[in-house]
C-alpha cells in the first residue's frame, strides 16, 4: 500500500484551484478545438507531475512516477458541445451542424461566440418575435436544426467572410460559470471540465500530501469524447493501462421530466454516482465502494445497460482489456448552458478517487476468478 500522511477531513479546493476551475470552465473548447483549453489544464497541472505528453489529436496527459510498469489511468474529457458553420447565405446570415449532442430547442436568442480565422466573432440565434410567430391560426413552428441561424451582425456573404468566418468555424454558447444559493455551481460544459478540474486536484493532493505511490500515473484529459469517446480510444491504445478509473457527469434525476424507473435515482448533493454496467469491472468497483464506505465519503448507486456512453467503454475494452470503473458527479440540465452541480459533490469525487489511488497497488487482486 501506498505511503501517506492523513488526509485532512477540510475543503480539498483552495482559492488558487477555484481560480483555475472559473477560468478553465469559461474558456471555450468544441470538440475537435480543444487546444486552448488543454493549455491552461496542463499549465495548472505542471506542477503536480513529472512529465507530460499531448497525443496527435490533443489529449493532454501529465504523468507521476513515469518509470514504474504498472499503469494507472485516472481520466476525464476535455471537450464541449457546440456548433459548426455549414452555410452562408447572401444576407449575412450563417446555418449550422450540430458538433456534438447540442441541444437544438435551447438555442433561440442565445449568444454565441464564433471562433474564426481572425479571432472570436459575437452573434446571437435569431428568432422570430412572438408575435409573428402566433399569427394566422397556423400551428407554432419549433426550433429545429434546420430552421435555427446564427446573426453576427453581417448583411452578406461577403461582409461575414471579412470578419473570418467561414465553413466549418466553430460557435460556442457565450454563457460561463455563476455560483448559485446552497453550495450550486452552474455554467456550459461542467460536462465534463469539471472531471478535468477534479483529476487535476487529485494530483495536486497527491504531490502536496507527499504521497508515494507504487505505480506509474496517468492524469488523461482526452478529446473528442461527445462525438463516439474517440480520444480516449486513442490514448488508451497508447498508454495500455493496467487499471482505469473514469470520470464524468450523469444525471440528476430529481427534476421534472425526467423518468426514474428509467434513470434511477440520483441526486445533487449526495455524493457521486458510482455505475453498475458491462464496462465497469465488478472487482474494481467493489474496491471502490470499500474505500468510500472506509472513508465515509457518500455515494450513490445507478445501473446503465450495454454502455455507460463515456470513456469507460475506451478503455475497458482497449487493448487485451483494462479493469475500469466509472465515478461520475451528478449533473442537473445537461447540454444546456446552465448545468448544476454541488460543490460537496466536487468535494466528495475528488476524495474518493485520491483515496482509491492510494489504496490501489500493483498487487491488488481483481482477477474474477
Amino acid at each position: 500500500m501506498a505511503k501517506t500522511t492523513k488526509t485532512k477531513q477540510k475543503t480539498i479546493v483552495n482559492d488558487n484551484s477555484f481560480r483555475f476551475l472559473r477560468n478553465y470552465l469559461n474558456n471555450a473548447s468544441p470538440t475537435g478545438f480543444e487546444s486552448s483549453g488543454q493549455k491552461l489544464w496542463l499549465e495548472y497541472i505542471k506542477p503536480y507531475i513529472d512529465t507530460h505528453f499531448v497525443d496527435p489529436y490533443g489529449t493532454a496527459v501529465g504523468i507521476i512516477n513515469p518509470n514504474e510498469k504498472f499503469r494507472v489511468v485516472i481520466e476525464a474529457h476535455a471537450d464541449e458541445i457546440s456548433w459548426f458553420v455549414n452555410y452562408i447565405t447572401n444576407e449575412g446570415l450563417i446555418y449550422l451542424k450540430r458538433n456534438g449532442g447540442v441541444d437544438h430547442q435551447i438555442a433561440p436568442g442565445k449568444r454565441v461566440i464564433i471562433q474564426g480565422k481572425k479571432g472570436q466573432v459575437k452573434a446571437v440565434f435569431g428568432w422570430p418575435a412572438i408575435h409573428t410567430r402566433l399569427g394566422g391560426g397556423e400551428k407554432e413552428t419549433q426550433p429545429k436544426v434546420e430552421n435555427l441561424f446564427l446573426d453576427c451582425g453581417a448583411r452578406s456573404k461577403k461582409e461575414v467572410e471579412e470578419l473570418g468566418i467561414h465553413i466549418g468555424s466553430v460557435a460556442t454558447y457565450e454563457e460561463g460559470f455563476d455560483e448559485l444559493a446552497y453550495g450550486y455551481y452552474i455554467g456550459r460544459a461542467m460536462d465534463n471540465r469539471i472531471g478535468g478540474f477534479m483529476i487535476a486536484e487529485v494530483a495536486r493532493l497527491l504531490k502536496e500530501n507527499k504521497v508515494k505511490i507504487p505505480f506509474a500515473l496517468y492524469i488523461v484529459n482526452a478529446v473528442q469524447e461527445e462525438i463516439g469517446l474517440r480520444g480516449a480510444e486513442m490514448i488508451a491504445r497508447r498508454i495500455k493501462p493496467d487499471i482505469a478509473i473514469i470520470t464524468d457527469v450523469t444525471h440528476d434525476t430529481t427534476t421534472p421530466m425526467i423518468n426514474k424507473m428509467i434513470e434511477g435515482d440520483i441526486s445533487c448533493g449526495k455524493g457521486p454516482s458510482l455505475a453498475y454496467a458491462p464496462a465497469v469491472h465488478n472487482k474494481l468497483l467493489g474496491l471502490v465502494q470499500q474505500v468510500a464506505g472506509n472513508k465515509k465519503i457518500p455515494v450513490q448507486l445507478r445501473a446503465q445497460s450495454r454502455s455507460t456512453g463515456t470513456d469507460t467503454e475506451s478503455f475497458a475494452y482497449a487493448n487485451d482489456g483494462c479493469p475500469s470503473v466509472l465515478i461520475s458527479i451528478p449533473l442537473r440540465y445537461m447540454h444546456t448552458t446552465v448545468e448544476m452541480l454541488h460543490k460537496d459533490d466536487i468535494e466528495h469525487t475528488i476524495r474518493l478517487i485520491y483515496e482509491t489511488l492510494i489504496t490501489l497497488t500493483p498487487k491488488t487482486k481483481l482477477s474474477y476468478l
